[in-house]
């Protein structure tokens, strides 16, 4: 039983050394930041904005927008989907507010086809109208996010001087509850031990993806890679949709800012979960194996490592506590890109325990026929 133990103990090194050494470096989050300088004159974007029932965000991402250094280069496609609410009169409120509803076009979304997510539905009608106008780039970006004025600006600098076909921007999310400071942070560390930024760069690598919330496309791009259409059923779609252009010959750009943010706080451990779980089941492809896997894999390079610290032999403690440090030295910069106290970092185990129920939950949640849960819709059957 001790030998076993021990060969754990070297697998848990061995598994931490890797990930810091050998995973595109992806938890170095200051080498994600963008190097491109906006210069010179942005050329015309189109910005589609997917919304259904979020009176609550949508006038402060329109607000944004509006200010953008480059504001005179956008025009605004807000698609409301349906909502019950008043989303469509604020955004219109907060484009007249800014003296700039002659950018603003709310359209009002045609009922949900069958084999399509709702947000990409709502995608699909707004960029078949953006299309008219010829933009030189699609920014397809969430209702909650709020945009700093050289966002915009940022994203076509790096498009153009890289001559990236997408490029993304993983916005600073909303981390100011007990529940978020737990599990926010670890949730994009772990998109980012998922999808290394280094790697999604890199156009020999298979490696794809992207953040949904500030994502800017190439229109020509979005067609060589078969459109929207092409991803209409993915609930992971920003995902998808890079792994569409890569493999079309496209380059992928995906970082962080710090200066953009989303503005939809979750202010219980019960509304991150319902996050996780809508798409976690359908990131394993829902195969019972690939379940297994992941949580066999969770244990031993989250949970074990503080379970042989605990254990007594002191080989067994050294080789626990050497996980550990090698642990939190790769979750302490994503603390710190927080703003959070260091000491958060020891808390990556209590972190990943969650997200394995969660993931349980998510594949429960698909078998009982509800999995992909959002806005009222299981899209995920």
């Amino acid at each position: 039983m001790l030998w076993f133990a021990l060969i754990a103990g070297v697998a848990c090194v061995l598994i931490w050394m890797y990930l810091l050494l050998g995973r595109g470096r992806f938890w170095m989050v200051w080498r994600m930041s963008a190097a491109a300088v906006p210069t010179g004159e942005t050329p015309h974007i189109a910005v589609i904005i997917p919304a259904r029932n979020e009176a609550d965000v949508i006038g402060e991402s329109v607000r944004s927008l509006l200010a953008q250094r480059c504001s005179r280069s956008l025009r605004i496609f807000v698609v409301d989907d349906n909502s019950g609410d008043k989303t469509a009169a604020i955004a219109r409120e907060a484009a007249e507010s800014s003296t700039r509803s002659d950018v603003l076009t709310v359209i009002a979304g045609r009922p949900l086809p069958a084999g399509w997510s709702g947000k990409l539905w709502a995608m699909e009608q707004g960029i078949e109208q953006a299309l008219r106008f010829q933009p030189s780039f699609l920014l397809l970006t969430d209702a909650d996010i709020q945009h700093s004025p050289q966002n915009v600006d940022t994203l076509v600098a790096i498009a153009q001087r890289g001559g990236y076909d997408l490029t993304s921007f993983m916005v600073k999310l909303h981390c100011q509850s007990l529940a978020e400071k737990l599990l926010i942070p670890a949730f994009v560390f772990f998109f980012f031990m998922l999808y290394p930024p280094e790697w999604i760069r890199d156009r020999r690598l298979k490696t794809a993806g992207a953040a949904g919330g500030c994502l800017l496309i190439r229109p020509e791009a979005l067609v060589r890679a078969g459109g929207i259409a092409a991803i209409r059923q993915e609930i992971i779609d920003d995902c998808a949709l890079a792994a569409a252009v890569k493999r079309t010959g496209g380059k992928v750009w995906l970082g962080v800012t710090p200066d953009t943010h989303s503005q939809r706080a979750y202010g219980s451990f019960r509304e991150i979960e319902r996050m996780i779980t809508r798409t976690a089941f359908n990131q394993l492809r829902h195969s019972v194996w690939l379940l297994l896997g992941a949580l066999v894999g969770m244990v031993l390079t989250f949970l074990l490592p503080l379970a042989l610290v605990l254990s007594g032999p002191l080989p067994l403690v050294s080789l626990g506590a050497t996980s550990c440090l090698l642990m939190f030295a790769a979750y302490l910069p994503m603390v710190c890109f927080y703003g959070l106290n260091p000491l958060w970092a020891i808390t990556l185990p209590l972190s990943a325990a969650f997200y394995m129920w969660a993931t349980v939950h998510s594949a429960i949640k698909y078998w009982a026929g509800i999995g992909g849960e959002w806005k009222g819709r299981a899209q995920d059957r």
